[in-house]
């Protein structure tokens, strides 16, 4: 799993991609929030994907996968139901950005697969 995350950047560029993370994330649980009752279970299905990923980038969880399948997902919103084009380009550019980024320092990605610090303690006897 490590091979899918360049690093986990800590610092200003770990806030930059927990803001990023944030925006996309909360972006997308919205825009499924108000999808309309006639919508087709197409549609329905691809902003469901869309917001389940929504809320997987929002913790940093499986960041890279995630932000493919949401850049994915955004497209074929925009290239078969083409209504409100330009916020499925957005959230599209903020998948593919975050799949190539990675997740920073403060998700759980970090947690679960960054770089562990092990200590050796010495043996006085």
């Amino acid at each position: 799993m490590r091979r899918l995350f360049s690093t986990f950047s800590s610092g200003p560029p770990s806030l930059g991609l927990l803001l990023l993370r944030m925006i996309a994330g909360a972006t997308l649980i919205v825009h499924y929030a108000q999808l309309h009752h006639g919508a087709t279970l197409e549609a329905t299905a691809l902003h469901l994907i869309a917001a389940v990923g929504g809320l997987l980038l929002l913790v940093g969880f499986w960041t890279p996968v995630t932000g493919a399948i949401v850049a994915i997902t955004e497209l074929w919103i925009f290239f078969l139901h083409g209504h409100d084009p330009w916020v499925s380009v957005m959230l599209a550019s903020l998948g593919a950005a975050l799949a190539l980024l990675g997740p920073g320092a403060w998700s759980v990605d970090a947690r679960l697969y960054g770089w562990k610090r092990i200590e050796i303690r010495r043996l006085d006897h």
